[in-house]
């Protein structure tokens, strides 16, 4: 269900102010309840932030809410089999498990020999996805990396994106067995770890996008943080094209227009259904798009606003709804699909954990013109959702694959899914 908010930011900031930790009463109820708080102000919170660093600023309605553990490793082709059987698609799609064993999978690139090659969160691994004899076979080529979830291939070549250093893998196809020493070609990089974590997309011109998040939740973000950067890794040049983004883990190139399209997950801890999660246009070098100061282009921050009004900032080319974490998305670019698919945003959403009701956990498709306009959201795929609070699944990626195909990483299931599309 689609929420439409006023177009009067200061009474949303009024509402909001009684649910945050910015009014003194407020926070002497939030003392009281033993709600956490962290003072992200000074550097020793940004290099060593707490365990549990995105559970900081509770408030009252949302005490205790905490992201769901999912199944360590992963789960059983059995299983995954089960639990595709409920997920609802558009007449003349199928989903079916391209590969399981795929611990954490989150982006995926293809190589030029057929590797599918897929990184992953919080178990520093990066896997090839080769077949032989008709079967899918998982082997984890790079290990021990601290958070290699960005990848991208080109011209015989792998990209790594590791927190801090982006690497170059020549002629990775024929060196499955042994990967070569990589290069670095980037690494002008923040050390964070929370938010830290990559999605690369190449342009056109073989330069690099990869957003940078902030170490924290909400507040003022460190240098060199909260942006987004077109590197080129053939020079380690590289430059700012956005500001005031918190977290970005997906993007792509439109192949209409060059211009690059970004999904973001927004703060946490104001309540189950504000802010919205966003998708975004960089339309002009250096934009900025709000954060921390407003979020959902017409919600300025009760604490963190700090005078600055929203019209300030460059609004959301559509607002996805709060908590449904987008994360991995694609133009449509391949001819499988019927026709009216060319060209549209497959977005990822990773599904909620700062609610007590759970939405995301899905793929959305998005319809929109060069420049942003006559959008039109619907649902693509769903059914990954268990109940209130629990899943079955959850998408990380999409990648159109070489047969126009949509290959899907799901981190919870550790596995690849594959959507086609038939008559």
């Amino acid at each position: 269900m689609r929420m439409h908010f006023s177009r009067r930011p200061w009474a949303k900031a009024l509402a909001l102010a009684a649910l945050s930790m910015g009014l003194g009463g407020t926070i002497q109820g939030a003392l009281a309840q033993d709600l956490k708080q962290y003072d992200s102000s000074k550097r020793d919170f940004w290099l060593h932030p707490p365990p549990d660093w995105f559970l900081g600023d509770e408030i009252s309605q949302q005490k205790g809410l905490s992201p769901k553990a999912g199944p360590a490793t992963g789960m059983s082709e059995d299983e995954i089999n089960a639990a595709l059987k409920n997920i609802k698609l558009p007449p003349g799609f199928k989903i079916s498990l391209y590969a399981s064993g795929v611990n954490s999978a989150r982006q995926m690139a293809r190589g030029d020999k057929g590797t599918l090659f897929v990184g992953s969160f919080g178990v520093g691994t990066v896997y090839a996805i080769t077949e032989r004899n008709g079967k899918k076979e998982v082997k984890p080529i790079l290990t021990g990396m601290k958070m290699p979830t960005g990848l991208a291939f080109r011209d015989g070549a792998l990209y790594v994106a590791d927190i801090d250093r982006i690497l170059k893998y020549e002629d990775a196809e024929t060196s499955l067995d042994k990967m070569p020493a990589p290069k670095v070609v980037y690494d002008d990089m923040p050390p964070y770890i929370p938010h830290g974590w990559k999605y690369l997309s190449f342009d056109k011109q073989g330069w690099l996008y990869v957003a940078f998040g902030p170490p924290f939740n909400i507040g003022i973000p460190p240098t060199s943080t909260s942006q987004i950067r077109r590197v080129d890794p053939s020079t380690g040049l590289a430059e700012i094209v956005a500001l005031g983004v918190r977290n970005s883990v997906g993007g792509d190139v439109d192949p209409r227009s060059g211009d690059y399209w970004f999904t973001e997950n927004a703060r946490d801890w104001l309540s189950d259904d504000l802010p919205s999660d966003k998708l975004n246009r960089i339309s002009r070098l250096g934009e900025h798009f709000g954060y921390p100061y407003c979020h959902q282009g017409n919600l300025p921050d009760p604490k963190f606003a700090m005078g600055h009004k929203c019209s300030e900032f460059t609004p959301p080319v559509l607002n996805l709804g709060a908590h449904v974490a987008p994360l991995g998305m694609k133009f449509y670019t391949g001819t499988q699909f019927p026709a009216q698919f060319k060209n549209n945003i497959f977005i990822a959403e990773h599904g909620s954990w700062n609610r007590h009701k759970y939405q995301g956990a899905r793929i959305v498709r998005v319809v929109t013109d060069t420049k942003g306009k006559h959008v039109k959201e619907e649902v693509f795929a769903s059914g990954w959702l268990k109940g209130e609070n629990d899943f079955s699944g959850r998408p990380a990626d999409l990648m159109v694959d070489t047969d126009g195909s949509m290959l899907v990483a799901d981190d919870w299931a550790g596995a690849i899914y594959r959507i086609s599309y038939s008559k």
